[in-house]
């Protein structure tokens, strides 16, 4: 990489993605900051004409949790398996990362409330250490319907990392399993159970979101709130469940299942997150609305990842191919200026002035985009 004066690096020869247009030109940034924006300069590392955007902000990857838990009953080395999520996110082009760890047991996960602890701990040692490419902050993914759920947020709430919280309820009949066939399909499949066992198994998760879920809704909605952790929902269905998350503060809807839980989140003022899986492969798998529908409709502000970090920035440039009307900025936006939006992250998400120096080259070849080079705060981390 070529410096241009003390701690100074041009970054030449590309299409620069701003929040409102494309430009062809060149950035500047110094102390890892962007100190300039210019149409064109002889000095610097030479882009190729490839595009240059803002680094992704993901608030929700459940893929740390599959490194450290690669298969039933197998834990790595947590920070081993850290190291190698952080390389996948920073290959993926995201500079910031929230990492979704679970809160709450019940029979169908795999983690315990103590390994809870482990994992973030692991990130924790990995960014004191300056050792990770991105920027880690923890997102604690709560099952509201676990009885041990409230407990174990209790324990790490106070956490430096943790950022972001998100209540969900995966019992039957809620949100996303709303259909009772759906359910009995897909945990029939992945637990390996007879009929009779998932009945009872069924009965059992059912009782537990009746005896649970609501009480602990408000317990770490106020919690939350406490400590300037932002709160998403999850997986709502009805208006009704958006009214719920209003009175609870909430003020991001992640994955809404339905057209009418969207249209009533965007009249509410949430931030509607869907997941990059979903519009790659054009419909959700567990068969709820499509988040190409929701883009077309205006109804879509946030992509994620989900569970397959690369698929954030192939959704964003798949967005433009197959939705009329949306932009490159448009879309790059959705991964970039709106989730630092939603997470109170001001410095970051834009090509801008005095915005941090959090930045990607890419490519793209067939349609498909390839990461070339990443920035964060100025320094080459790929």
């Amino acid at each position: 990489m070529t410096a241009i004066g003390l701690d100074q690096t041009i970054l030449t020869n590309a299409r620069i993605v701003l929040a409102d247009q494309v430009m062809e030109g060149s950035v500047e940034m110094a102390g890892g900051v962007i100190t300039a924006i210019g149409s064109g300069s002889s000095r610097g590392v030479d882009l190729e004409g490839d595009f240059l955007i803002p680094g992704l902000v993901e608030l929700h990857t459940d893929h740390l949790e599959t490194h450290y838990a690669p298969r039933p009953k197998v834990r790595w080395h947590p920070v081993a398996a850290v190291q190698a999520h952080d390389a996948q996110i920073a290959a993926s082009g995201i500079t910031t990362v929230f990492d979704a760890i679970r809160v709450g047991t019940d029979e169908h996960a795999d983690m315990g409330a103590a390994e809870l602890q482990v994992l973030a701990d692991a990130v924790t040692a990995g960014v004191r250490a300056e050792r990770l490419r991105a920027d880690h902050f923890i997102h604690l993914r709560c099952e509201v319907s676990a009885p041990d759920c409230l407990e174990a947020f209790e324990a790490i709430m106070d956490h430096p990392l943790v950022r972001l919280a998100s209540l969900m309820d995966h019992a039957p009949g809620q949100r996303q399993f709303a259909n009772p066939e759906a359910y009995k399909a897909y945990y029939q499949g992945k637990l390996k159970m007879s009929d009779a066992e998932l009945a009872e198994f069924i009965a059992r998760r059912s009782l537990e979101s009746i005896t649970f879920s609501d009480r602990h809704r408000k317990a770490l909605a106020e919690l939350s709130h406490a400590r300037s952790i932002a709160l998403a929902s999850h997986d709502d269905a009805t208006e009704a469940h958006v009214d719920a998350a209003l009175e609870l503060g909430i003020r991001i809807a992640e994955f809404p299942t339905t057209l009418e839980a969207a249209r009533a989140s965007r009249d509410a003022g949430l931030a509607i997150l869907m997941g990059g899986p979903n519009l790659v492969r054009g419909g959700s798998h567990s068969g709820n609305v499509s988040a190409r529908a929701l883009a077309a409709a205006g109804l879509l502000d946030i992509v994620s990842s989900d569970y397959i970090p690369f698929s954030m920035l192939q959704s964003a440039f798949c967005l433009v191919d197959t939705v009329e009307g949306i932009s490159v900025p448009e879309a790059i936006g959705l991964v970039t200026r709106r989730p630092a939006e939603a997470a109170g992250l001001d410095d970051r998400g834009e090509i801008a002035l005095g915005k941090r120096a959090d930045l990607v080259q890419v490519r793209l070849d067939d349609g498909v985009p390839i990461v070339r080079m990443v920035w964060r705060q100025g320094r080459r981390v790929l």
